[in-house]
């Protein structure tokens, strides 16, 4: 895909935590990465939503490098290859710098290109219209502007930011007059009745050279940084990353640029912001409610219920939210589901590791999935992808014990080596790296029982 000549590249912005989404979304898996409702997570749906228009060789990623690996795989999945297509920012710093960054990597390739930005984790009902949107935004930035898609509100959201837009000009497109935050309620039916107020999506199209112009013109210290720790093909050092200035694309750029204008757009569009925008988007049963998982229900009215693992029984109950996931279950009044973002606050301060990671964590190995965990003791299910290799490291003096349930595999520890078939066990002492390598090209599971020194068996 072309505009007037120039290439053009999707980036897709995948940071963040979607705490309003927990226990589905969580710090170590985020709302992006997560499935609510179907097999795809958001951003396998936002992958397919531009691949194509975009070139699946044209595609970016911006992430964390805690989210790279997981990232790398679900690209994998719905046939998108993630080598060298991923960006990884050693610590989050808004979205100026990640724009930026994705920027630097394009050029850094060739020459000026138009890119489309996109967060990761939005979703649109209307993907024809949007199709039919971004061929007129590319054409706007492929021309010098710098495209922000406003969407059309339809009732007075006060979750949202608002974009005020001016005189109408080319595709519909009209001049940016401000950027709004978010307002109450009053305010909102105001900007909707005033019909030149639209949400601002977080959706941008604009030239990279461009976009290094108006950071030369307005946030000349965050270019200068970047470049100065930018080498193509090069991680940079978490301090030095640390060091930019924390700041979102529309406070550095868009509420300065004369370049600005936004695309009003209408393709039933949601950021899933809360539990509420989910249930919101939806399609509903006759009694109003969106059920997932295995859900049993009795008088049972305008409920947004997603089971993961366990079955959810429900009885003369409305309006509310009911998410279960292994190891922890949200239960709000819908309206005010936001809150949870409060409850992961509380979880945080705690200590407590629900609010960090799932039972099942990602590695890039495969997966691990806590089944119990005692003094001294943790048991897991280990699924390792074909032909890798896990390892664990545990401190000195323990001991691990496999136990084969389908695959074949080879244990190291040192210079012990072991082939095991299903059904077959050994005990390894921890002195060193454990490995575990999957010999087949089918995953390999096993569970994996880790006991310290203080507790190994036989003590």
């Amino acid at each position: 895909m072309n505009s007037n000549g120039l290439p053009v590249y999707a980036v897709l912005l995948a940071g963040g935590s979607g705490t309003r989404l927990w226990p589905v979304s969580r710090e170590l898996y985020p709302k992006q990465l997560a499935r609510f409702i179907g097999k795809e997570s958001l951003i396998q749906s936002t992958l397919r939503r531009l691949v194509p228009p975009f070139a699946a060789e044209n595609v970016r990623v911006v992430c964390g490098e805690q989210h790279r690996q997981e990232i790398s795989r679900q690209m994998e999945d719905v046939g998108i290859p993630a080598r060298g297509r991923i960006i990884s920012e050693p610590t989050g710093r808004n979205t100026a710098p990640a724009i930026l960054l994705a920027a630097l990597h394009v050029l850094a390739g060739g020459d000026d290109a138009v890119l489309g930005v996109f967060p990761a984790d939005h979703v649109i009902e209307n993907v024809e219209a949007f199709h039919e949107k971004l061929a007129a935004a590319l054409e706007l930035a492929a021309g010098g502007r710098i495209v922000a898609f406003g969407i059309r509100p339809h009732y007075p959201e006060t979750g949202y930011g608002y974009v005020e837009g001016g005189a109408e000009g080319s595709a519909g497109a009209r001049a940016i007059r401000r950027f709004v935050e978010k307002p109450d309620r009053d305010t909102a039916c105001g900007y909707l009745a005033a019909g030149n107020f639209f949400w601002n999506s977080g959706m941008f199209a604009f030239r990279a050279s461009v976009m290094l112009e108006e950071f030369r013109a307005h946030q000349p210290q965050v270019l200068q940084a970047l470049q100065a720790i930018f080498v193509p093909g090069r991680p940079i050092a978490r301090e030095d990353y640390q060091r930019l200035t924390d700041i979102s694309i529309d406070y550095a750029v868009m509420e300065k640029t004369a370049r600005g204008v936004v695309l009003p757009s209408d393709f039933g569009w949601s950021d899933i912001g809360s539990w509420k925008a989910l249930y919101d988007f939806l399609p509903k049963d006759p009694s109003g409610n969106v059920l997932d998982g295995d859900v049993i229900r009795q008088d049972t009215r305008n409920c947004l219920i997603l089971g993961y693992e366990r079955l959810i029984a429900t009885n003369r109950i409305h309006d509310l939210v009911v998410v279960e996931t292994p190891d922890a279950i949200f239960v709000s009044d819908i309206d005010h589901s936001r809150d949870v973002k409060s409850i992961v606050a509380d979880l945080k301060h705690r200590g407590r590791p629900e609010y960090h990671r799932h039972r099942t964590v990602f590695f890039s190995w495969g997966t691990r999935t806590l089944l119990d965990q005692t003094d001294g003791q943790r048991t897991s299910r280990l699924v390792i992808y074909p032909r890798a290799c896990a390892a664990v490291e545990e401190p000195a003096g323990g001991r691990v014990h496999f136990f084969i349930l389908s695959g074949r595999a080879k244990t190291s520890a040192g210079r012990r080596h072991r082939r095991l078939e299903p059904g077959g066990s050994a005990t390894l002492p921890v002195e060193g790296p454990v490995r575990v390598e999957n010999l087949n090209d089918e995953p390999l599971t096993l569970i994996e029982v880790v006991w310290d020194g203080a507790s190994r068996p036989g003590r």
